[in-house]
């Protein structure tokens, strides 16, 4: 049911997109509104992932330059049943996390020096395994397209406006009315559309990513860590390219923009509750199990029903001091233990 109305937005806002078209242009512009949307969403569909990771400055890393945090991912792709993803971080103080790729097997992800400096390693594989998660359900691709849409009525929007548009086959003297509202009306309603679509997918990936760690409230944790952080700390790339923001797993955007109006996640309190919802309902069968149908607790990790350690990679992670989390030596960098 939910891929069907993620479909039907979709379609709405091409729709709505041909809509600005034909206001501006009449039939000729719709048919070339059409064009355009075709013809951007298949560049988005096979460079969304190249221009994304670019925008935000991520660099790659591997099983030598990010040994503990590609292994995290490594293994959770393995309870997903997915292939390996491409592994990438990006030098922001800000806590996030986004995936993005046209299909599993051409996906990325993402996490921010800031997300891998503030959470455990446990939560960072709560967050993770949600990233995971739209992976597996092809919400990377959905996301973008939509992102390029939104973006596209925006900026067609704001040309019919600068040019004075109209549709001249259309005699009616609320023509020019018409006109004037559409173009107000569509970048608006373009959001709301493209906030449907990211809301809808976030609660599906919170619950498939807990599924996949095997702990719901691992997940919890780092939200309530990143949620408080967020709008705290700046993440100015965002502040920049709003129409990326419902890529995250927590709205990136400080509030400073008239664009955070109209949020593009859930609220953040909803889907801690439901997760922990989830964690009573997995504490309550003898014992919990993930989706791939192995059993919670994997590798150095706690079971399904134990606490969330309360400081970085304490008890519940063989000991390991934070310094060395994510594959840096015994002191940590300045810029982040990724070397």
């Amino acid at each position: 049911m939910n891929y069907l109305r993620t479909a039907i937005l979709l379609a709405g806002m091409t729709a709505l997109f041909m809509a600005v078209g034909f206001l501006i242009g009449g039939r000729g512009g719709m048919l070339i509104a059409f064009v355009l949307a075709a013809g951007m969403n298949l560049f988005s569909y096979w460079n969304s992932d190249r221009m994304v990771l670019s925008m935000y400055g991520a660099h790659p890393v591997d099983r030598a330059s990010a040994p503990d945090f590609y292994g995290l991912v490594e293994e959770l792709a393995q309870r997903a049943g997915l292939p390996m993803p491409r592994v990438y971080i990006m030098d922001n103080p800000q806590p996030n996390a986004f995936a993005t790729g046209r299909n599993p097997q051409n996906a990325a992800v993402a996490a921010t020096t800031g997300l891998l400096n503030s959470l455990s390693r446990e939560e960072v594989a709560g967050v993770m395994a949600h990233e995971l998660a739209h992976v597996r359900n092809h919400d990377t691709l959905t996301m973008t397209i939509t992102a390029t849409l939104a973006g596209a009525i925006s900026m067609l929007a704001n040309f019919g406006m600068f040019f004075g548009g109209g549709n001249r086959e259309n005699n009616s003297p609320f023509g020019a009315i018409g006109t004037i509202l559409m173009m107000v009306l569509a970048p608006l309603a373009a959001m709301v559309v493209q906030m449907a679509i990211s809301r809808s997918r976030e609660y599906e990936a919170d619950k498939l990513g807990a599924q996949i760690c095997g702990q719901p409230l691992w997940l919890a944790s780092a939200l309530a860590k990143i949620s408080n952080a967020a709008h705290q700390v700046p993440n100015m790339p965002a502040e920049h390219n709003p129409a990326t923001a419902h890529m995250f797993i927590i709205n990136p955007l400080s509030g400073q923009r008239m664009d955070n109006l109209f949020s593009t996640h859930p609220d953040t309190g909803n889907r801690i509750a439901a997760l922990r919802e989830m964690a009573q309902q997995m504490a309550a069968t003898p014992r919990a199990r993930s989706s791939s149908g192995s059993e919670a607790g994997w590798n150095g990790f706690p079971d399904a029903d134990a606490d969330v350690p309360a400081g970085p990679w304490t008890a519940g992670s063989a000991g390991r001091p934070r310094s060395d989390a994510w594959g840096g030596g015994e002191a940590r960098p300045p810029r982040g233990p990724w070397g």
